[in-house]
Formats: structure tokens, sequence, C-alpha cells
């Protein structure tokens, strides 16, 4: 096995287990909780000596807990950061541009790189559609037999997506957590890796590097407002530890504040911050346009509204017909994502979101007050009802 410091584990903070890696746990045995990773010290690289290395996520391996997989890699990483149409305080991340069309390719290309490490031979892993296709793409580069679980009414192009790079797809029917569920099951076969974007931690190690790019393309610093959707939180957790492991280092003075973003029709973690629960509210979701957030039972529900309650921040939740007006108003400026990558923006644009005084006073348009990520392209999504 490959890994750059002494091997880490997997553990339970609710009840203190460890976990080796092969033993290949994706949850705790003993009360059925999330695994976080132990043993693990990032140490960020020098920044001075960042401008000599390939533009890919790769940049930060010190702070990553696998060396960079030269065979499996596409290249992943340092996406553009682009004014928003109409607002110079605001920029977007155009995550889309990434190998399959999503955000999802930082963290899948961790899991696949640590599948390879652990010599596996089966990946099995369940999705709305774009984390599914990352993992498979992945997979397929490194040779490792991937099945993949999701929704039936998943979108034609993602399916036709997964097929494409040779993933056995399993379309269940019902909710996403239907589809999660099926997933789990198949995942506690011998010798399969559950690629879970949810459970496994190595996901947000990959995420993370969404802000060490904001780092570097805002001239070393951060805005003061990370605009980010929620469902599962794998970005909204990727952004918060990398932010914490920048302020570790020494290299930011406070932590960004985060806003994440719901779909209203199915909202837990909103319903949950507005009562000041510390777990997500019970629901029943309602179809959404939005459906790469649509999660009714966020495994790491709690995690989420910690992180976002330690950064001062807060959840708020737009409608479809906000959805549908913010993704058309996107493709207008030349920004063409599916319509959940559109969810930030929406909150955006109908003013959800305001500029601290503090902020809006610190030299902008150089220093934006929100930074927001385009996630997912437009090209394998079904279009928003016009």
């Amino acid at each position: 096995m490959r890994f750059p410091t002494a091997t880490p584990t997997l553990h339970c903070p609710a009840c203190d287990r460890h976990y080796p890696l092969p033993d290949l746990a994706w949850r705790c045995a003993t009360c059925q909780g999330v695994l976080d990773l132990a043993g693990f010290t990032p140490a960020f690289p020098d920044p001075t000596a960042l401008s000599g290395r390939a533009p890919t996520l790769w940049r930060y391996a010190e702070a990553l807990p696998l060396a960079e997989p030269t065979a499996i890699t596409l290249g992943e990483g340092m996406t553009p950061l682009v004014t928003a149409p109409g607002r110079p305080d605001v920029r977007l991340k155009v995550d889309y541009l990434m190998p399959t069309g999503s955000f999802k390719d930082r963290g899948a290309v961790m899991l696949v790189a640590l599948a390879q490490n652990l010599g596996v031979a089966r990946m099995v892993a369940d999705s709305s559609g774009n984390a599914g296709t990352a993992i498979a793409a992945y997979a397929a580069r490194a040779s490792i037999a991937c099945d993949v679980y999701v929704p039936a009414a998943t979108s034609p192009g993602k399916v036709a997506q997964l097929r494409a790079y040779g993933a056995a797809v399993h379309q269940i029917p019902g909710s996403r957590e239907d589809t999660a569920d099926a997933a789990a099951e198949a995942a506690d076969r011998p010798g399969t890796l559950y690629a879970s974007h949810v459970y496994n931690p190595y996901f947000f190690h990959g995420t993370k590097t969404y802000v060490f790019e904001l780092w570097e393309q805002l001239g070393g610093r951060l805005p003061h407002t990370l605009v980010l959707p929620v469902g599962n939180g794998t970005l909204v957790l990727g952004a918060h530890l990398g932010a914490r492991e920048l302020l570790a280092a020494g290299l930011i003075d406070h932590l960004p504040r985060i806003v994440a973003v719901q779909a209203a029709p199915c909202a837990p973690l909103a319903q949950a911050f507005r009562a000041g629960q510390p777990v997500p509210a019970p629901i029943v979701a309602e179809p959404t346009v939005a459906e790469g957030i649509a999660i009714a039972r966020p495994a790491r529900g709690a995690q989420i509204l910690e992180a976002i309650r330690t950064t001062g921040g807060a959840i708020t939740t737009v409608t479809d017909d906000q959805v549908n007006a913010a993704h058309a108003a996107l493709a207008r400026a030349g920004l063409y994502v599916e319509p959940t990558g559109a969810a930030c923006w929406a909150a955006l644009s109908a003013g959800l979101i305001d500029a601290p005084e503090s902020a809006s006073s610190r030299g902008l348009p150089e220093s934006p007050f929100a930074v927001a990520p385009l996630c997912g392209s437009g090209l394998k999504s079904k279009p928003p009802a016009s």
C-alpha cells in the first residue's frame, strides 16, 4: 500500500472504535455511526513552491492522505473562477469542467486510489448520478469492477455515461434513500469497497481541494462567504475541512462563513437549522428539479449542521421556480449547468444571501464577498421544465 504517512485508520467518533483500512469498513459495526479519518496529519505545502507544480488538485500533495495515482489521474482540479453575471462582488467556480463533468471527481479519484492501493477488485457506489459517474470513470481507468446504484428517475444522460464507463448500473425504484439502502446491502459483500461519497471520509479529503484552489486563485485569501449546495454535504464538509486546515497552517486568519442551499421541497437540514436542532428534521421529501441535493436523511447531517454553525453560517432554501430562473440566467451568460448546479446562484440572485458591511468594503471586485460553485454540467441532465 502506498500512503504518504503512517497508515491511517477509520474512526467512529461516537464509540471511539478504530478500523484498519483493509477491513473495508464503511460504518461502525458497534453503533452503525459514520466514520472519520484518523492518524493522518496534513501539512499544507509551502505556498512559494506551488507555482512550479501542475495545475491539478495533486499540487497539494502534502495535505492529501494518498499519493498521486499517476496511472488513473485525469488532471482533475484547478477549475476556472469567473465573475458572476451582473455581480462583480461574486465569483463562480466552474467545477463542471472537471473530467467527468462535476465536482465529484475531486473525491472520486481519492476513493478509487484508495481501492487501488488496497488491492480491491470491486467497488460499489450509490448516487443521484454525478458521484456514480465520477467513481465509474476512475474505476474504469484502474480496471476495477464497479456497481453503481442510482434512483430510477436519474437522468438518461447520467445513466448513459455510467454505462459507457463499463459500470453495472442498478436503477432502484423509490426514493434516494431506497437507492442508498440497496447499495449498502451490496457493499457488505466480502472484498467490496463501498465507494460512498457520504460514508467514506477520503472523499472529503478530495473535495477540500475546492477551498485550497480558491485560496490560491484569490491571492492567498478566502471570500467572506462560501455559498454551497447541500444534500449529503460532501462539498460543505470538504470545504469546512479545507478551511480549517488553511487556518491551522496560518494561511488564513478566520474561517469563512458557510451558507448552504437546499431545495425547498426537500430541506431537512434547513428546517433543523432554523429550529436550532442538532440533527436533520424528519421530513417527507417532495420532487424537485434539484435532484442532486434531494436528500431526506443525510447520514452526516449532524456534522453538516455543526460545521455550518461553527462558521457563523446559515442554511437557506430555494424554490424550483427560482432554480429554473437561475438555470436560464446562467445559460444566457454562457454557463450551462444541470438544474442542481444553479441552486446556489438562485439563492444569490434572489437576494437571499447579503454581503455584510465589513465584506462589501474590502476592495471589491478583487476580493469578492462570496464564491459559489457550478457543480455539474447541463449536458448530462434533464432540462428543467420551461
